[in-house]
């Protein structure tokens, strides 16, 4: 028992914490977020207390705070695409996050099972701008809480089983421990992090979310992550991939996909608004009319994407 809510089983642990599921007193199904960083706790078995080194309690004790907060701050949200929390509480020396239980899966897994179909499209287009459209009403609402999420990628992006896109697994502790001290534990998955959440001095903003939503489009396009940022500062091979994909998607959406993946923060859409009325123009859409030459030389560069093994699972750093 956790807060009078019954764990029936782990879901997953990852770098900063635990997902159960549990049913509350009124027989509802939840999914309970405990704060546990890997790299600064250890729990024995059978333990309910972790435990910190004492030169690392200071640093656990802020993260503790942040999560702490982020799940006040999320509760004040009622949104359908973004997850809800139902309850947050302090016990046994960490925090606990009390979220409505989802049953579905991950974009991630909808990509990679896509892929493996190998098809020229990995999915239509219209169904890329329905899905965002949902996903950005939320994250709209969550920059207006002044909140950011720090963490968007195709696995925090839920579908569930009556069709609702749902950002989960918020990120704000996770940034704050990124900025303390020596914590040497990746903060960001790469190709999905703008390239400001890799220097300390950044500012973050909007901005940065809406460059991952523009990673996110990039890999429903392509079936796999865009290059990381650091790498595309010399020699930008992410826009000559996305570029093999005119004819296939609209220019318009290949365009949007760059505004919101310019490595100049301030060229990106400033606001999730801006970007939502670029992605919902209505109107004819234009597509590049390739040569035979042309699509000749995208094929040949699709089988060799194509030939990349699976770097999806490589990219959530301390997820098991």
């Amino acid at each position: 028992m956790i807060g009078g809510y019954r764990v029936i089983r782990r879901v997953a642990s990852g770098g900063f914490g635990v997902v159960y599921q549990a049913v509350g007193t009124d027989d509802q199904q939840v999914a309970i977020k405990e704060y546990l960083p890997a790299s600064l706790a250890t729990r024995e078995p059978g333990a309910l207390l972790p435990q910190v080194q004492p030169e690392k309690l200071s640093l656990y004790r802020l993260g503790l705070k942040s999560f702490f907060e982020e799940g006040r701050s999320l509760a004040q949200i009622a949104h359908p695409s973004v997850v809800s929390v139902l309850n947050f509480f302090r016990e046994n020396d960490t925090v606990y996050m009390v979220m409505n239980y989802l049953e579905g899966a991950s974009l991630q897994d909808f990509i990679l099972v896509a892929r493996d179909i190998k098809q020229a499209k990995i999915f239509r287009e219209s169904t890329i701008r329905s899905l965002f459209d949902e996903i950005l009403r939320g994250l709209r609402i969550v920059h207006q809480h002044k909140m950011l999420h720090l963490d968007i990628k195709p696995a925090n992006i839920f579908i569930t089983d009556d069709n609702k896109s749902v950002l989960i697994d918020f990120g704000a502790a996770r940034e704050v421990l990124s900025k303390e001290g020596n914590f040497v534990r990746p903060m960001y998955t790469p190709g999905f992090a703008a390239p400001e959440m890799y220097r300390r001095d950044a500012t973050m903003g909007p901005w940065t979310d809406i460059y991952a939503i523009g990673a996110c489009i990039y890999a429903c396009m392509q079936g796999y992550p865009p290059v990381e940022a650091p790498h595309r500062q010399s020699g930008d091979k992410m826009l000559a991939a996305i570029k093999r994909l005119k004819g296939i998607y609209s220019d318009d959406l290949i365009e949007v996909v760059e505004w919101c993946m310019a490595l100049d923060p301030l060229t990106r859409p400033q606001s999730v608004f801006a970007l939502q009325k670029e992605l919902n123009q209505g109107g004819a859409r234009r597509y590049t009319k390739l040569s035979l030459g042309e699509k000749m030389r995208m094929q040949l560069g699709t089988m060799v994407d194509g030939s990349r093994k699976n770097v999806f699972k490589a990219t959530n750093p301390g997820q098991k």
